[in-house]
């Protein structure tokens, strides 16, 4: 049975496709397929890239999906927030049915582990699995706003969890009608502009106590911002996150972060890889 991961085209144009080489090819480590799923298809010459360099990955399967809202939902008009809706509200809906069950990661996220053992985690009864936000860095701490006020009070303990992967059990998604859930809770509070700023984590996080959330192990995500130097080493995924701190490239924090003896290629060696199918593809074209 093949491993399906789901990702979101859109915002990183640009590159995108270079972040897509860099989880194909750690997918290739992985002895079992890969069914990659796309909401936008790409195009033009970084879309014809991703394409080639995707079915040249060891028993990678992809395809590309489109898909609207319906007209009865609140409308953003966002591409951001556009893009944050489609990986939480639709989750029971954009797939084929016969696919049982979704790991999501974000463009600029790097996978150091085996993604099967994300797959096979038992989720104990919960439709998701997040990983809650580190909290060992501890000069970033002042920045964790659910750590106080509102989203304290209404958190309860609870842990505020990241959006950048996660893990969907589509069975129990749709048999406990959890899609429905999350729709009318955003219908309640996205009339209001200043709800639910981080759409696709607030909204999961804020239904906590109507839809569990099962907390992933702390190594399945780790990010340079809010987690400590010391826990890298264990990390199974590594995600460009934003600093709240100060504003960096993703390409700069791509190639300062993913190299060193933690990694079998540096976001450099993957880069020049990439390059080379760009160029066989240039020639191709002349051909």
């Amino acid at each position: 049975m093949p491993i399906g991961v789901c990702n979101i085209q859109g915002m990183f144009d640009d590159y995108l496709f270079i972040m897509i080489y860099f989880i194909a090819s750690v997918f290739q480590t992985l002895n079992h397929s890969i069914l990659s799923t796309f909401r936008k298809n790409p195009s033009g010459q970084s879309g014809s890239v991703v394409n080639r360099k995707l079915t040249l990955a060891a028993n990678n399967m992809h395809y590309f999906h489109c898909c609207n809202s319906p007209i009865a939902m609140f409308m953003c008009s966002e591409k951001q927030r556009i893009i944050w809706g489609y990986k939480i509200l639709f989750l029971d809906v954009l797939f084929p049915l016969d696919v049982k069950k979704i790991i999501y990661v974000d463009a600029d996220q790097v996978i150091r582990g085996d993604l099967t053992e994300l797959w096979n985690l038992d989720l104990e009864g919960a439709p998701y699995g997040y990983t809650p936000f580190c909290d060992s860095r501890k000069d970033t701490l002042g920045y964790q706003f659910w750590r106080q006020g509102f989203w304290k009070n209404h958190l309860r303990g609870k842990p505020y969890h990241i959006s950048a992967l996660y893990v969907v059990d589509l069975e129990r998604f749709r048999r406990d009608l959890v899609g429905d859930k999350l729709r009318a809770t955003y219908q309640q509070l996205s009339a209001d502009p200043n709800s639910l700023a981080n759409l696709d984590q607030d909204l999961p996080n804020y239904s906590q106590h109507d839809v569990r959330i099962f907390s992933l192990p702390q190594r399945w995500l780790w990010c340079e911002s809010w987690c400590s130097d010391e826990t890298k080493s264990e990390a199974m995924t590594i995600d460009l996150c934003n600093n709240p701190e100060h504003k960096e490239a993703k390409i700069s924090m791509a190639k300062r972060i993913i190299s060193g003896d933690l990694f079998e290629e540096s976001w450099e060696e993957l880069d020049a890889e990439v390059e080379k199918y760009n160029q066989e593809f240039l020639s191709s074209r002349e051909d």
